[in-house]
């Protein structure tokens, strides 16, 4: 199950800034096999043991990596927290929406293919399933939001 939320709360259960939250905590953290490979297949970007990073453009820190790559490793470290997806683009999306049991915040949706058999709870609420399921959500939302002036 994929828990959105679409309203901001200001909590220490939530990370809204993830470049800042991944400078200060997460790039301080020991990197998994698998988070190494979350950061070649999302940034296509080798880490080395020091805590560099090699890419095409050259070297640099764990703090270069993309913000859409921070915000993936964010919420792999942190499964207990609600982590803002705003700033990634369809490529982290598509990666994420494969997870579970995770918690994300979204304000408006995002166009990208979500598998046919992700459930998904908005707001501890309602739960769908699939692309379907979030589409439909998010018309009934514009909806709301519409007749209630938002």
């Amino acid at each position: 199950m994929i828990y959105i939320y679409t309203e901001k709360k200001d909590s220490n259960d939530w990370i809204l800034q993830n470049d800042l939250y991944f400078n200060l905590n997460t790039s301080n953290e020991e990197m998994s096999q698998y988070e190494i490979n979350l950061i070649q297949k999302v940034d296509e970007a080798k880490l080395t043991p020091d805590k560099h990073i090699e890419t095409k453009y050259g070297l640099g820190t764990i703090r270069n990596l993309s913000s859409g790559c921070k915000t993936l490793l964010n919420i792999v470290k942190h499964p207990d927290k609600v982590v803002n997806v705003e700033e990634c683009g369809p490529n982290v999306l598509r990666i994420i929406f494969s997870m579970d049991n995770i918690k994300i915040y979204m304000s408006r949706p995002t166009l990208f293919d979500i598998p046919d058999d992700v459930q998904i709870r908005f707001n501890d609420s309602d739960i769908v399933t699939g692309g379907r399921g979030y589409n439909a959500w998010w018309s009934k939302e514009y909806e709301r939001r519409e007749a209630d002036d938002l």
